[in-house]
C-alpha cells in the first residue's frame, strides 16, 4: 500500500493567532488536542480573523498542560486559565451558532488593546457539539471546535514547490496554516486521497480547502505586500463547483480518538 510521511504537525490554539509547530500532536474527535479551542470575538460575539486583523498573526501561542499563554510585540504576557467557571455565551462563526465561555475581563482587555477594537476571547464550551456539514462528510458525524468547518487541513510538500515553481517569490508553508503537511506525494495529490490510516486511526479528507486574503498575510510581520498567492492560485486551482480557489484538503477523524501522530511517521494511503 502506498504511504506518505508525516513532515511536519501544527497547532493554533486561537482562531488565526500563530500555531505552534510539534513532534507529536493527539488526535481527538475534533483534531488535533487544543486546536482552535479558543476565538477571539468582537461585541456582537462574532469571530474575527486575520481576514479583518492582519495583526493576529502576530500573536504567540504556548500551551502550558491546559492554560494558554499569549505574547504579542509591545504587550505582556497574558496567561489563560481554564475557562469552565465562567459564563456562558453563543458566539458566531460563519453560518454557525456555537456555545462558548467566556475567558474574563483581563483576557478581553489584553486583545482590545492590541488589535485597537472591543474584543473578548472565548473558549469552545465542549459540553456542546459542533457538527460538520454532512453533505462533505457523509456517513460520518465529524465534529470540529472553531476551525472554519472541519478538524484538520492536510497539506501537501509537493503542492507548496508546485506553487513555488510559478511565484516570483516563494512562500512558506505556513501561509496556509495546516495541521498536517505530508511528503513522498506529487503536487495536489492529496485531492486524491480517499483516507489516511494506521494501526486504529485513520483520517478522511472530505472537501477541499477554499483559500481567502489570510494566505496573503505574511505570518511574521501581519503585513499584506501583495495579492499573491492568491492570484496565481486562481490562474490554475480555481473551482468552479465551490467558486473559489482551493489549496489543500480538510479532513476529519474517523477512528483513532487518542492516537498520537508524530513528526516523520508514514500514513498509509487510501485512493479515492
Amino acid at each position: 500500500m502506498p504511504h506518505a510521511k508525516i513532515t511536519a504537525l501544527n497547532v493554533y490554539p486561537v482562531k488565526s493567532c500563530r500555531g505552534i509547530a510539534l513532534d507529536r500532536a493527539t488526535l481527538t474527535p475534533t483534531g488535533f488536542a487544543f486546536d482552535r479551542r479558543w476565538m477571539v470575538v468582537d461585541e456582537r460575539g462574532k469571530f474575527l480573523t486575520q481576514r479583518e486583523a492582519p495583526r493576529m498573526s502576530l500573536i504567540k501561542t504556548q500551551l502550558e498542560e491546559s492554560r494558554l499563554r499569549l505574547s504579542a510585540p509591545g504587550m505582556s504576557d497574558l496567561e489563560v486559565g481554564d475557562a469552565v467557571q465562567s459564563a456562558a455565551l453563543q458566539v458566531q462563526i460563519w453560518d454557525d451558532r456555537c456555545a462558548a465561555l467566556d475567558a474574563g475581563s483581563t483576557a478581553a482587555q489584553w486583545l482590545s488593546d492590541f488589535l485597537s477594537r472591543e474584543l473578548r476571547l472565548v473558549s469552545f464550551d465542549q459540553r456542546h457539539k459542533r457538527v460538520c456539514n454532512k453533505g462533505w462528510t457523509g456517513d460520518v458525524e465529524a465534529t470540529t471546535l472553531f476551525a472554519d468547518g472541519y478538524p484538520l487541513m492536510v497539506l501537501s510538500e509537493g503542492s507548496l514547490a508546485n506553487l513555488n515553481a510559478r511565484l516570483t517569490e516563494p512562500m512558506p508553508m505556513n501561509r496556509f496554516r495546516p495541521n498536517m503537511v505530508l511528503s513522498g506525494l506529487r503536487p495536489h495529490d492529496e485531492d486524491r486521497i480517499h483516507e489516511l490510516q494506521a494501526d486504529a486511526l485513520s483520517i478522511r479528507l472530505v472537501k477541499p480547502c477554499e483559500r481567502c486574503s489570510i494566505t496573503t498575510t505574511d505570518q511574521a510581520t501581519g503585513h499584506r505586500p501583495g495579492d499573491e498567492p492568491l492570484r496565481t492560485l486562481k490562474s490554475y486551482r480555481w473551482d468552479a463547483r465551490l467558486r473559489g480557489v482551493t489549496f489543500g484538503q480538510n479532513g476529519i477523524v474517523v477512528r483513532g480518538a487518542d492516537a498520537v501522530l508524530r513528526v516523520g511517521q508514514d500514513l498509509e494511503i487510501v485512493w479515492v
